[in-house]
C-alpha cells in the first residue's frame, strides 16, 4: 500500500513529501467560496499511516489521491472498514479549530474494538489531522464564507485475507475537502419524508451505533425507491416491532414536543452514537430546554411533535415537513426551536460564541520550521 516510511510519498521517492504543495494561507486556493456545496474538490493531499505486525508506522502526507491494494483487501471480501467525519473552521479571530473532534476518535475506537480493528492512539489522531489541515489551509473557507474544511479519517482492513478473519495489515487515513453552507441563506429548508417500512437500517444487537461503512451501502436502495417516491429522506423504525424511531438515513432524530422538551430516541446497539446531537442536547440544556433520550414510540407520540429534525455534521439540523407512512400523512409547522439550536451551534463552529463545552480545538498553522503562516483573511 505505497509507502509505510515517514517522508515517503506515493511513489517512495522522498521528494514527494517535500514537494507537497504548502496552500499554507487560509482562502488562498481563491475558491468560489460561496458556491462550494457538499462535493468533492481536489486538494493538496492526505496523510496515510499503516498498522502491520502490531505497530503503526510513522505515516507521511501523500498528494496522490489513489491507494494501491492487494486484491485481498479484507475491507473488499469482509467489510472492515470505519469512517470519521467533522469540520474545521476558519473562526472570527483569525484562528483555525477543529469541531468536536475527540469525540469522533472516541466513536472511531468504539467501531475498532467491534470490529477486531486496531485502535488509533489519540495523539496519532491529533498529528494527523492537524498536519491535513496545516498543509490544507488554503482549502479552508474564510470567516464570513459560511463554509468549513470538512475532515474525513477512515480506517480499513488493506492487507489480504483469504478466509474470514481479522486482516493482517490496516490503512489509516485522513483527507479534507472544503464544503460550503447547506443554507445559504442561512434559514433552514424543510423536508418531506417517508416512513420507511421495507428496510431496516440496523438489527437490535447489531454494528448500526458504528459508523461503518457498510451500513451507509445498505440505505443506497432504500434511499434511492423513497427519493423516487418524492421524498427526499426516509425514516427507519426498530427491525423488532417498526414501532419506535431510530434514525433517518444518514442523521439521528430530534423532535421538540409541544410542551417544549427536546426528545431522541434511545437504541445504543442500533442508533449511530451522533456527535451532532450530543452538542444539540448540551446547547438545549443550557437553554432550559428538558431533554429526553428514551425510546419514542412514532405513532403514539407523532402529533406531540411541534418540530422535527434530522441531525448530523454536514447540515446540523435539517427541519421535517411532514411524515407519510401508507395514506396517513402528519404536517409539521415552524421550527423556531431548532432554528435556535441551529444558529448557536453555527456560532460556536465560527467563534462568535464562547465555547463554553471546549468543543473546539485549534490547530496551529505552522510550516516545517515551525514559522508562524499567518491568514490571508484575517479575523473580521
Amino acid at each position: 500500500l505505497g509507502s509505510s516510511a515517514a517522508g515517503l510519498g506515493a511513489t517512495g521517492r522522498p521528494n514527494d513529501f517535500w514537494d507537497t504543495p504548502h496552500h499554507g494561507n487560509v482562502g488562498s486556493a481563491n475558491l468560489p467560496w460561496d458556491e462550494l456545496g457538499f462535493d468533492y474538490v481536489p486538494t493538496a493531499g492526505h496523510w496515510r499511516q499503516v498498522w502491520k505486525d502490531g505497530e503503526w508506522d510513522h505515516g507521511c502526507f501523500v498528494q496522490d489521491p489513489y491507494l494501491s491494494v492487494h486484491i485481498l483487501g479484507n475491507v473488499f471480501h469482509y467489510g472492515q472498514a470505519l469512517f470519521e467525519g467533522f469540520k474545521g473552521f476558519h473562526t472570527q479571530d483569525g484562528s483555525v479549530s477543529s469541531f468536536f473532534d475527540g469525540a469522533s476518535h472516541d466513536r472511531m475506537s468504539h467501531g475498532c474494538r467491534r470490529f477486531r480493528m486496531p485502535l488509533v492512539p489519540r495523539r496519532l489522531w491529533n498529528e494527523a489531522i492537524d498536519e491535513v489541515v496545516r498543509r490544507n489551509a488554503g482549502y479552508i473557507p474564510p470567516y464570513g464564507s459560511n463554509g468549513a474544511l470538512y475532515v474525513r479519517p477512515f480506517i480499513f482492513g488493506s492487507g489480504p485475507r483469504l478466509g474470514l478473519g481479522p486482516s493482517p495489515e490496516y490503512t489509516f487515513v485522513v483527507f479534507c475537502n472544503p464544503v460550503g453552507s447547506y443554507y445559504r441563506t442561512g434559514q433552514m429548508q424543510a423536508l418531506d419524508a417517508l416512513v420507511n417500512d421495507d428496510y431496516d437500517r440496523a438489527a437490535p444487537l447489531g454494528c448500526g451505533d458504528c459508523k461503518a461503512a457498510g451500513n451507509y451501502a445498505a440505505d443506497l436502495e432504500s434511499m434511492y425507491k423513497a427519493k423516487h417516491a418524492g421524498y427526499p429522506i426516509s425514516l427507519y423504525l426498530d427491525a423488532r416491532e417498526r414501532r419506535y424511531v431510530e434514525e433517518f438515513n444518514t442523521s439521528n432524530f430530534v423532535a421538540i414536543t409541544k410542551d417544549g422538551k427536546y426528545v431522541t430516541p434511545h437504541a445504543p446497539r442500533s442508533v449511530l452514537d451522533s456527535n451532532t446531537n450530543k452538542v444539540l442536547r448540551k446547547i438545549a440544556e443550557d437553554m432550559g430546554i428538558t431533554v429526553e433520550v428514551r425510546p419514542v414510540d412514532f405513532e403514539a407520540e407523532v402529533e406531540n411533535f411541534a418540530e422535527v429534525g434530522a441531525v448530523g455534521t454536514a447540515v446540523v439540523v435539517t427541519p421535517i415537513r411532514s411524515f407519510t407512512r401508507g395514506n396517513k400523512k402528519w404536517t409539521f409547522g415552524d421550527t423556531p426551536t431548532l432554528q435556535k439550536l441551529h444558529d448557536r451551534v453555527r456560532a460556536i463552529q465560527n467563534g462568535e460564541h464562547p465555547d463554553l463545552h471546549g468543543w473546539l480545538r485549534k490547530i496551529p498553522l505552522v510550516d516545517e520550521k515551525k514559522q508562524t503562516i499567518a491568514s490571508i483573511y484575517p479575523g473580521l
